[in-house]
């Protein structure tokens, strides 16, 4: 199992960035997709969850309204849409994957299993 991502960079407040992660050797039904992030010196926090099964998508409250989680099927790669970004959302993001969700996510860092490397956001 293989996760990449990528589109990270930096951009101004309030500018937008769109994260991608690419899935390979992994399959998304069944399973839960996140992202999580973590600035330095802190720990790695969740930040947003879809589930394949229910399409049910769920959000970090600092980034409610402003961020948002999608998958293409085809294209096994989940996606990050981040707008009217602050520089607190400044960090290293990863895409995570757990197995064995039907309905729900979970969103605690033990609970995935497959991570990529990430891909740095920052926000002046």
């Amino acid at each position: 199992v293989q996760l990449v991502e990528s589109g990270g960079g930096s951009v101004q407040a309030g500018g937008s960035l769109r994260l991608s992660c690419a899935a390979s050797g992994y399959t998304f039904s069944g399973s839960c997709m996140g992202w999580f992030r973590q600035a330095p010196g802190k720990e790695r926090g969740w930040v947003a969850a879809m589930n394949s099964g229910s399409d049910n998508t769920y959000y970090a409250d600092s980034v409610k309204g402003r961020f948002s989680i999608s998958v293409d099927y085809v294209k096994n790669t989940v996606y990050l849409e981040m707008m009217n970004l602050k520089p607190e959302d400044t960090s290293m993001y990863y895409c995570a994957a757990a197995s064995g969700y039907r309905w729900t996510c979970p969103t605690r860092v033990t609970d995935f299993e497959y991570w990529g490397q990430g891909t740095q956001v920052t926000v002046s």
